[in-house]
């Protein structure tokens, strides 16, 4: 399975998701669109129970659901049931909630635009910076968080290119880079910043983007010139990278007096007044 991790927001509340591009199929939480539907503090149970009810009616259609590795509230990768969009709208029959009606045609959409996304990619930055502007991040963070997914779109590229594996070999590639221009890896930078399931990226400020960027740019500019061709040639090269934006950190930190690293996150930020300029300036 090809897949591609998203969160979708219905009413602001969270759904975690991933995309099939093998079977071009969304697979939903149903935990997750449990909770949205009942407002349950124990959606968990409330599936638990619900499911076995309907395993006892003979419905396997609906119970017959897949398995998948989602980022839980602790932060970590464990398993949970998810169902694709066919099976959902079977499964919210059985869920009394005034938002039935209204999740159907938010599913339905849902499905709808990414279909429409595979065939014009633009449609997608489209949509992310509609998500974004929602949760109340100004439009100039935006603009360098959509650069940004650029830069690392054709970094993982170029490491493709280069043979390596996207999961385990992508994530040390990454942690190197971090560790060389912000002195943290991916982990220790979301801990530092209080951070849990939260996206570590929508959570920095626009210098760190920008330097996070640098980094990344950098990266793939070198391993495009000297095609590293193994795991341990693209490790040096990702430290390479990485160093060109600790030069221009250590810089900036000397002239400013500030550090660069920052504990600041979108979660505080957006609850404050100053919401559309701290991340831009800090």
């Amino acid at each position: 399975m090809t897949k591609k991790e998203a969160i979708q927001l219905f009413e602001d509340k969270q759904i975690r998701t991933t995309w099939d591009a093998e079977q071009e199929k969304w697979y939903i939480s149903i935990v997750d669109v449990v909770a949205v539907l009942t407002n349950s503090h124990n959606p968990q149970v409330y599936w638990r129970v619900l499911k076995k009810r309907l395993k006892d009616e003979g419905n396997e259609s609906v119970t017959n659901c897949n398995g998948l590795k989602m980022l839980a509230s602790d932060g970590k990768m464990r398993m949970t049931d998810v169902a694709d969009t066919e099976q959902l709208f079977r499964l919210i029959q059985s869920i009394p909630s005034p938002k039935a009606e209204p999740f159907k045609l938010w599913l339905a959409q849902v499905a709808s635009e990414r279909l429409d996304e595979m065939q014009d990619p633009e449609l997608s930055i489209d949509r992310a910076l509609e998500q974004y502007l929602k949760l109340g991040y100004s439009e100039n963070w935006i603009n360098q968080r959509l650069k940004s997914i650029e830069i690392r779109k054709e970094l993982t590229d170029e490491w493709k290119n280069r043979g390596l594996k996207e999961r385990q070999q992508f994530a040390t590639l990454t942690d190197i880079i971090s560790k060389a221009w912000a002195g943290k890896t991916t982990k220790e930078y979301k801990v530092f910043k209080g951070l849990k399931k939260e996206n570590q990226r929508d959570n920095m400020t626009n210098t760190e983007l920008i330097l996070n960027m640098l980094a990344e740019a950098s990266t793939k500019d070198i391993s495009a010139a000297v095609q590293p061709n193994d795991f341990e040639g693209s490790k040096k090269v990702a430290r390479q990278g990485g160093n060109v934006a600790k030069v221009a950190l250590k810089e900036l930190e000397s002239k400013t007096g500030k550090k660069v690293v920052s504990k600041l996150n979108a979660k505080k930020v957006l609850r404050s007044k100053d919401s559309t300029k701290e991340l831009d300036n800090e």
